[in-house]
């Protein structure tokens, strides 16, 4: 079968998330991610937010003021999705419970099967709910 077309990378992805301040502050706090707002295109009344890590983003939409279009069936803590992350997990794990964050599987590092092969990962929800991997 020939596709239409080959997708080669991820460039953002959106979260419908209930507090934006409070999204921010964890992606910021929590994995070093970088925040900009920016006018939306179609009304340059409206400030839209983004986080930013490498060379992708996630672009936020408040829960019930979401920017269209938009997915079919929106709702904050839906989302599941892992990072790459440039640390040691062991150390990431020690950060994280120093901190008072809950960790999922037992509070540990827990062996798993990511696009790119075997890691080692630890779980977390942000403000949301959504799984952080």
């Amino acid at each position: 079968m020939n596709p239409m077309s080959r997708v080669k990378s991820l460039d953002h992805l959106v979260l419908t998330v209930r507090d934006i301040g409070s999204t921010v502050k964890f992606y910021q706090d929590i994995l070093g991610m970088e925040h900009s707002s920016f006018a939306d295109p179609k009304d340059p009344s409206i400030t839209r937010h983004a986080l930013h890590f490498g060379r992708q983003k996630i672009n936020l939409h408040l829960s019930g003021k979401e920017f269209e279009p938009k997915a079919q069936h929106v709702q904050p803590g839906s989302g599941d999705f892992c990072f790459l992350v440039e640390d040691s997990v062991d150390q990431v794990l020690e950060r994280l419970l120093e901190k008072g964050i809950t960790v999922l599987e037992g509070g540990q590092v827990v062996a798993r099967t990511g696009a790119q092969g075997q890691l080692r990962s630890v779980y977390i929800r942000d403000p949301d709910g959504n799984l952080i991997e």
